[in-house]
């Protein structure tokens, strides 16, 4: 059986005080997780849950104080290892202005391949194929600040492709975009877990984007409190909310239905879903039964 790609054992972690008299303010408190190869997970939290510190200690940009991370077998302490883990594993930040270091799209592509002397012709290979990944090749000579939020996190995202990683783990990356923005974004990391086979940590706070990965694990005050898939995660509608966190729409009408006495599927979290349930039971009604 194939170890987990990413693994996470009884990991603590405090930022340090800010001065003598305070205490180092713990965020994570003895969190044990596991990524398998080509998982889509989404990790959701309120502010100040634990989240993004999580993705950083995935991507050794934090250490743990106690515990221990490991990608692809390799311990994120190991210093000796720290560019190899990263290329396993790939983070995309939440503003991509503060990623984008080129004046040209293909060029900022580039940039982490130069950086690791990927040989010209090997580095066009991958540059091309990066951005033909997330829908931006023909934007290949444009400069970045041209181009809509949607598009730069992109090209952002592009760049980590080109480094070939076996995961991608992305630290809020729509929370500065617009609608549409957002489904771009959305659209191209699951064209990218689905047929590139890269498993993706996605850290959001979007309830929508949640519902559409495989996975969902909620992490409040430095502690996992649910890991399920998103039907059964959602379905917990009073403990979701009770965590300072929304449910998808559909799931919502469902559980106050639920409540009113009418039995649905609490796991309903689509629009089509939720419109056939109600359809059902006001068929069913006309046949006789209760509304």
């Amino acid at each position: 059986m194939m170890e987990p790609l990413i693994r996470i054992e009884d990991v603590h972690f405090a930022y340090p005080a800010e001065d003598e008299k305070s205490k180092p303010a713990e965020v994570l408190k003895g969190i044990t997780l596991s990524f398998e190869h080509g998982e889509l997970v989404a990790v959701l939290g309120h502010n100040g849950s634990g989240k993004s510190t999580l993705a950083k200690l995935m991507n050794a940009i934090l250490l743990p104080t106690e515990g221990r991370v490991t990608v692809a077998g390799m311990d994120t302490k190991d210093e000796d290892k720290l560019l190899e883990i990263r290329q396993h594993a790939g983070m995309v930040f939440q503003n991509p202005d503060n990623q984008i270091v080129a004046t040209i799209v293909e060029e900022d592509v580039a940039f982490g391949l130069e950086n690791l002397g990927v040989p010209t012709d090997e580095m066009r290979i991958r540059v091309d194929q990066a951005l033909q990944a997330v829908g931006m090749y023909e934007y290949r000579h444009h400069a970045p600040h041209q181009l809509s939020g949607g598009q730069k996190q992109r090209v952002a995202i592009a760049g980590i492709i080109a480094m070939r990683p076996d995961c991608i783990i992305l630290d809020e990356p729509t929370a500065m975009l617009d609608p549409q923005g957002r489904k771009e974004v959305m659209r191209t990391i699951k064209l990218l877990n689905r047929d590139y086979g890269i498993t993706i940590i996605l850290i959001t706070h979007e309830m929508d984007e949640a519902a559409q990965c495989d996975r969902v694990i909620v992490v409040d005050h430095g502690e996992v409190r649910m890991d399920a898939k998103p039907e059964k995660v959602f379905s917990h509608v009073q403990e979701m909310r009770s965590l300072g966190l929304d449910v998808p729409q559909p799931t919502e009408l469902i559980d106050l239905l639920r409540q009113s006495g009418y039995d649905l599927d609490p796991e309903i979290m689509t629009v089509e879903d939720c419109v056939d349930a109600i359809a059902q039971l006001m068929q069913n009604t006309d046949h006789g039964g209760k509304l």
